[in-house]
């Protein structure tokens, strides 16, 4: 199994629609128009956070319940900027669509900027065959609150093929999270 280069994501995006929208370059800000960088880097592709959040909240005092969990325990936002509580997190998603080959794991890390500010992204793995806008979880580890900024940079997707093809994909399974869109919660 070996990480894929910058070279391999691009052939993927354009020739079989790995990912949508592609940017086929890093994008940087600069000292006028800081942004948190995106797009292809050497050995991943920098994902970008959408305008759509849901943010932790314990107004209604639900019980977080991975089984049977309730929508009650979050507030919608749609913004260019969330705003995660101190010690409490938010979900929002990729403003990219992902078709994962069927030889693909793919592993998404945080991006520094955001971890040297106590910020953690956690994604599980994107299974072969897998394919949607991956929900993105942002824990704010801080007793701050914490700014999250859609349509920039969040976290680096790494992508491993396989010297052989899965016997089982995502897709035969029918995972339960097969062809997700927009922010999707908990299924049991």
């Amino acid at each position: 199994m070996s990480i894929k280069s910058d070279k391999w994501i691009r052939r993927m995006a354009q020739e079989h629609g790995m990912i949508e929208p592609f940017v086929e370059r890093q994008i940087r800000g600069d000292d006028a128009d800081r942004v948190i960088s995106y797009g292809v880097s050497s050995y991943g592709y920098d994902v970008r956070c959408a305008d759509e959040f849901k943010v932790f909240t314990n107004i209604n005092s639900a019980i977080v319940d991975p089984k049977n969990f309730d929508e009650k325990s979050f507030v919608d936002v749609k913004s260019d900027v969330c705003i995660i509580p101190p010690n409490s997190f938010a979900l929002a998603r990729t403003v990219e669509f992902f078709r994962i080959p069927r030889d693909v794991l793919t592993i998404c890390l945080g991006k520094s900027t955001y971890a040297r500010c106590g910020i953690i992204v956690n994604v599980t793995p994107l299974e072969p065959e897998w394919e949607g806008h991956v929900t993105l979880e942002f824990s704010n580890t801080t007793t701050l609150p914490a700014k999250i900024y859609a349509n920039e940079g969040v976290a680096q997707m790494l992508f491993l093929q396989s010297d052989e093809a899965c016997e089982v994909s995502y897709k035969d399974r029918a995972g339960k999270y097969q062809g997700q869109r927009g922010v999707t919660l908990p299924r049991a």
